[in-house]
């Protein structure tokens, strides 16, 4: 589901097996890969192809920070949602994500990252996104 006027979108998910780590609940690092499943859901849904547009203009999307706080853990087959939030879009790209269960509505983990444009091969970071994308992200 998303919502432009927001600039969001939300993905329902279902924990596997494989996630797990030895405590029987989802392992610290599979967080990530949820909150990439909703950012990449929330770029598709506002026709952002972050590779394309390195394709066509050598402008690279590096993730430069993220952080997590985990409030409750998501053990197997539990059922979520994971949402993801554009909060700027202007000198870099913030997503804001949030992770609740399905059953309660009850909020398990929280978490942001932060993405910078690079021009490529220089490795040289821009001062601003591409309005290209800019626009598109609602900035």
């Amino acid at each position: 589901m998303v919502s432009k006027r927001n600039k969001s979108y939300e993905v329902e998910l279902k924990v596997p097996f494989h996630d797990l780590d030895p405590m029987q609940m989802v392992w610290h690092g599979n967080y990530f890969k949820y909150f990439d499943i909703a950012r990449t859901g929330l770029f598709d849904s506002l026709g952002v192809d972050l590779f394309s547009y390195f394709k066509k203009t050598n402008c690279l999307f590096p993730i430069t920070k993220s952080t997590t706080k985990h409030i409750v853990s998501l053990r197997y087959r539990d059922k979520f949602k994971c949402k993801a939030t554009i909060v700027e879009a202007r000198y870099k790209i913030v997503v804001e994500f949030q992770i609740r269960l399905i059953a309660d509505n009850q909020i398990c983990t929280k978490g942001r990252g932060e993405q910078v444009a690079v021009k490529y091969p220089e490795m040289e970071m821009m001062f601003e996104i591409p309005e290209e994308i800019r626009n598109a992200l609602g900035a």
